[in-house]
């Protein structure tokens, strides 16, 4: 899913909530989640959409409708210690759409 698709559903009311996932490394990556699945959204050339930090996230998606969004750190202990992550780990934080400082 792209930025203009997302849009599109999300003026139509289809997504339940935008997901802004922190992965190590400092790299953040957006998911959209519909009907229970999760499609990450991704560039113009079919890659993974990265962004720099959350309010790069918000300038991003300055014309999309507010949704439920969310800041979600995986855990990584499981990784470091060579098991298997498990998404259930997760922290999920929900945090404002818009920041204080846009209009």
């Amino acid at each position: 899913m792209n930025l203009q698709e997302l849009n599109a559903y999300a003026i139509a009311g289809k997504v339940d909530e935008l997901n802004l996932i922190s992965m190590e490394g400092g790299i953040y990556l957006l998911e959209a989640r519909m009907h229970g699945a999760a499609y990450p959204l991704s560039d113009n050339h079919g890659e993974m959409f990265h962004v720099r930090s959350v309010e790069h996230a918000r300038e991003v998606l300055h014309a999309c409708p507010s949704v439920p969004f969310n800041l979600v750190h995986t855990s990584v202990h499981d990784e470091m210690c060579g098991l298997g992550g498990n998404t259930e780990e997760s922290l999920k934080v929900p945090i404002a759409f818009r920041s204080v400082w846009q209009r």
